[in-house]
């Protein structure tokens, strides 16, 4: 098929045609850009099965029928769809089209942001960003994170980290009891070792942290959170630690550069951009996921922290809600689906919805037995 340029590509196209050799490089150099910068900021992904057992992927505004049958399994990634489809093969959806991986091997798969695992009896393999590499023939232990890997080769007897398209070893004494001190998410792994020293492995790299075990932590993406063994709570970002607190919080939770918790006295706070915001002094329910934190306010009122803004949502605490990326979605007493992303708040649909599902910043309900829409930055599918 004949690829469609934006109006924009055409204008550079046109100004390449016109210009000399110098600018001609120049002019490359801006469409590489702007082509990655599209590339990056891609819209997240939604799949449903609809009336006629027909699986549909909603991609970039439109919507694609990828299989006849109803899949066995199928989950949702950023950037791709990994299922088993009727059959028992495992396929990916990833680009515009479906790519067969194997007919009847994968017995289980998992899919985050950029990355998919999968286990052919007990051989781990990747799938990243279109390219399908083996990690292992024998594993049974593994972590996945949103681009990055963490498994135990039972051939070399060690754990190893998969990371932007390499492997790197991590200490061959992590055995037994020990990996109950791991923890993966997103680009980062804490974890504690043999010596019972803390460590983090970071951007490829394993930073000495602690010399000694840390009484608790949490990761997220570029962030560790822990109480060390003095008991201080310090913080972990970006290569940098911080002591935020000189005496452990009451709790605490981890998100993608966030950290919120509930300190020593008493005080709902939340860590963004290397700094401590006090919201108040409460002890408040609330719950932190990937770039939002939602919390009950002292008054009772429901609350989304994002980026270092506060948004009110309600004058009350829902019962339930879900919280994804940058979103949080629930129904309120009104029968409204609403949907906060990314500092906006947008009323979803006030009819009667027999399912919805958040799927990163993208909403999928259905109303009645067949009808699907899908809800992005305010505009409806």
């Amino acid at each position: 098929m004949q690829r469609q340029y934006n109006l924009l590509e055409w204008y550079f196209v046109y100004i390449m045609a016109n210009t000399n050799f110098m600018k001609k490089n120049f002019l490359f150099a801006l469409i590489f850009c702007f082509c990655f910068i599209q590339s990056a900021i891609a819209q997240p992904l939604s799949a449903y099965v609809n009336l006629q057992n027909q699986v549909m992927v909603w991609d970039n505004g439109m919507v694609r029928k990828i299989d006849y049958l109803p899949p066995l399994e199928m989950r949702t990634g950023r950037i791709a769809i990994p299922y088993i489809d009727n059959s028992r093969s495992f396929k990916i959806y990833y680009n515009g089209g479906v790519r067969p991986i194997n007919a009847g091997f994968t017995r289980e798969f998992k899919v985050t942001d950029n990355l998919i695992t999968y286990m052919n009896a007990s051989s781990l393999n990747v799938f990243d960003k279109g390219v399908t590499k083996n990690l292992s023939t024998l594993v049974e232990t593994y972590y996945v994170g949103d681009s990055v890997v963490l498994f135990y080769d039972g051939l070399r007897r060690e754990y190893k980290a998969y990371y932007n398209g390499g492997l790197y070893p991590i200490e061959n004494f992590l055995a037994g009891n020990a990996i109950d001190a791991v923890k993966t998410s997103d680009n980062i792994i804490a974890y504690t070792n043999y010596a019972n020293q803390f460590r983090i492995f970071y951007h490829g790299q394993i930073i000495s942290q602690e010399a000694y075990s840390v009484n608790s932590f949490d990761v997220g993406r570029n962030t560790v959170a822990y109480v060390d063994i003095n008991r201080t709570f310090k913080i972990f970002h970006n290569g940098k630690t911080s002591t935020v607190e000189d005496f452990p919080p009451e709790s605490y939770m981890v998100g993608d550069n966030v950290v919120a918790y509930i300190s020593n006295d008493g005080y709902f706070k939340v860590f963004y951009n290397d700094d401590v915001k006090v919201i108040g002094f409460m002890r408040p329910q609330y719950k932190v996921k990937d770039n939002v934190v939602a919390y009950q306010d002292i008054s009772g009122y429901f609350r989304a922290y994002y980026k270092g803004d506060i948004t009110n949502l309600e004058s009350y605490y829902p019962e339930s809600y879900e919280m994804q990326y940058n979103s949080i979605a629930y129904v309120n007493r009104a029968g409204m689906l609403r949907l906060f992303s990314e500092g906006e708040v947008y009323d979803v649909t006030n009819a009667i919805t027999e399912s919805w599902e958040l799927s990163y910043d993208v909403i999928k309900y259905r109303i009645g037995s067949s009808l699907y829409k899908i809800f992005y930055k305010g505009e409806e599918y």
